[in-house]
């Protein structure tokens, strides 16, 4: 297992789907959430998409590796079955989550995941980069850029730290990392 996490804006996700067009052997597990789905985001590619009350019965369930409600009724979590769908066709469960998931996710599998912190050159560049990117109004920005500098703080809990700051280095640092623990 491979798990990335990052602040949102530090460039996770170009990374991660940067690393599956490359490599073969690693399968991107799937995160589910309750928030609204993106315009350019697919059912089943990017997330499943669902409802509080199925999330609930679903963590009620113990239906996830892991979860968290990231904000007021805003959940996000790995589904078991992801991780066995992945694992079913032999490859590398690659993960794209938050920072508390990916904790949670290195504490239960401990040396079979490699966990990264990806991270921006500064804050003002990760600030810059999500009001760039325009997925949000201003009350959402103010609270996203709250959870960011809360989670600047973990990087000392992961194995490896990336810095985004020239993209095609950190995408050469990244691919490096992967094929040290593939091996």
């Amino acid at each position: 297992m491979i798990a990335f996490t990052a602040p949102s804006g530090a460039g996770k996700t170009t990374i991660v789907k940067h690393l599956l067009s490359k490599y073969d052997q690693l399968g991107f597990s799937i995160s589910a959430t309750t928030r609204e789905k993106r315009k350019t985001e697919k059912e089943g590619r990017d997330y499943y998409f669902m409802s509080v009350e199925e999330f609930k019965t679903k963590r009620r369930k113990r239906k996830f590796v892991e979860w968290e409600e990231v904000y007021d009724d805003q959940f996000y979590g790995t589904l078991k079955s992801e991780v066995e769908r992945v694992w079913a066709t032999g490859k590398h469960v690659v993960f794209d989550i938050d920072v508390k998931g990916a904790t949670a996710i290195k504490k239960k599998y401990q040396d079979r995941c490699l966990a990264i912190f990806i991270k921006p050159p500064s804050l003002n560049v990760l600030i810059e980069r999500l009001t760039n990117r325009k997925t949000e109004d201003d009350k959402s920005l103010r609270k996203r850029i709250r959870r960011v500098k809360r989670e600047l703080k973990f990087e000392n809990k992961f194995d490896e730290v990336l810095v985004n700051d020239l993209l095609e280095v950190a995408l050469e640092e990244a691919e490096t990392f992967v094929e040290d623990f593939i091996k």
